[in-house]
């Protein structure tokens, strides 16, 4: 039974809600051209349209998933509309909506939809209470976070209180890049998706390896998305560079090669076998980022691509997410 754990999704009524109360939140919906909509947030950034793959009726996503083999989706919205900005009052209440709209979505189709959940990261606290109520009232199984957070690398910000919540709770919690506002660099070509997120992503592993928060967190389970973006690769150069500039942590970063679990979101079968061989088939998940126009469409022949065993892709589709996620025993 395949899992896809990266997966993104935006209710209908998440839009209708931002329609009737967005000034709730401190959010406006904008129409950037006929029936085209797009978040605005009051400090200054407005959101790309949404794309119509991401806010697709569910029997839509559900026909996609059949066709690819997927049984079930990990949801997770989209991590661009997070408002780190918002103030604590109104970003708590914003990611206590987004988190209900798509539990409602998970609880009409429960052999196919689970909750991943988000909170307001600025105030640990806040995240802590709500990752708790998304786990105990909404049937989250698991949690997600950005790579940074209004430009602070993830390892660089005061979470010990949320990671605590995570590790206590049980739950595995994905890590997503985010760049909400392409830098001018990676306006075009597809630069942003193709080499800005990743670089998001190798720098937040970075960040919480030097800030020793795997080291606190022994037991904190992470997932990377798009294959742990360029870390795999580049795990030699942080250890040369830790040494050389005397980062100190418990082991060398090569070594926390293994506190994470990577989707295999790469497109690029040579790729992830060099994934596999580096960190271990037993710590692989399928992710597709549905939702969005880099998705993987045909997952499991990604993997038959890069040359898996039959039993390999059972335990990269179906066993290991099982056994990374108790809820879905």
């Amino acid at each position: 039974m395949p899992i896809d754990v990266h997966a993104h999704y935006v209710p209908s009524t998440l839009i209708d809600t931002l329609r009737r109360e967005g000034a709730r939140y401190g959010i406006s919906l904008v129409e950037t051209e006929p029936a085209c909509h797009a978040v605005q947030f009051p400090y200054g950034v407005t959101l790309r349209p949404f794309f119509a793959k991401l806010t697709e009726e569910p029997a839509r996503r559900l026909a996609s998933m059949d066709a690819a083999g997927v049984d079930r989706q990990l949801l997770s919205t989209w991590c661009d509309v997070f408002g780190y900005g918002l103030d604590p009052e109104k970003g708590g209440a914003w990611h206590r909506v987004l988190n209900e709209t798509l539990a409602a979505l998970a609880q009409k189709h429960p052999a196919r939809f689970s909750l991943l959940a988000s909170a307001y990261l600025p105030d640990a606290a806040r995240a802590a209470r709500e990752t708790e109520h998304a786990v105990k009232t909404l049937g989250a199984v698991g949690a997600i976070v950005p790579a940074n957070v209004e430009g602070t690398n993830l390892g660089e910000l005061s979470l010990d209180e949320f990671w605590a919540a995570c590790v206590e709770l049980g739950v595995p919690v994905f890590m997503h890049p985010v760049q909400a506002v392409a830098p001018a660099r990676t306006r075009r070509y597809g630069l942003n998706t193709i080499a800005q997120y990743t670089f998001d992503t190798t720098l937040a592993v970075g960040s919480l390896i030097g800030a020793g928060v795997l080291d606190r967190f022994p037991a904190l389970r992470l997932i990377l998305a798009h294959g742990g973006g360029t870390f795999p690769y580049l795990a030699g150069r942080f250890d040369c560079m830790f040494e050389r500039t005397n980062v100190t942590t418990a082991s060398p970063p090569s070594a926390y090669l293994q506190r994470f679990v990577y989707d295999t979101l790469l497109h690029d079968p040579a790729a992830l076998r060099y994934l596999a061989g580096r960190v271990g088939v037993e710590r692989l998940v399928i992710g597709t980022d549905d939702g969005f126009p880099s998705a993987d469409y045909d997952p499991l022949g990604s993997l038959r691509r890069a040359g898996f065993a039959d039993e390999d892709v059972k335990r990269i589709a179906d066993d290991n997410p099982r056994a990374l996620f108790p809820a879905l025993r």
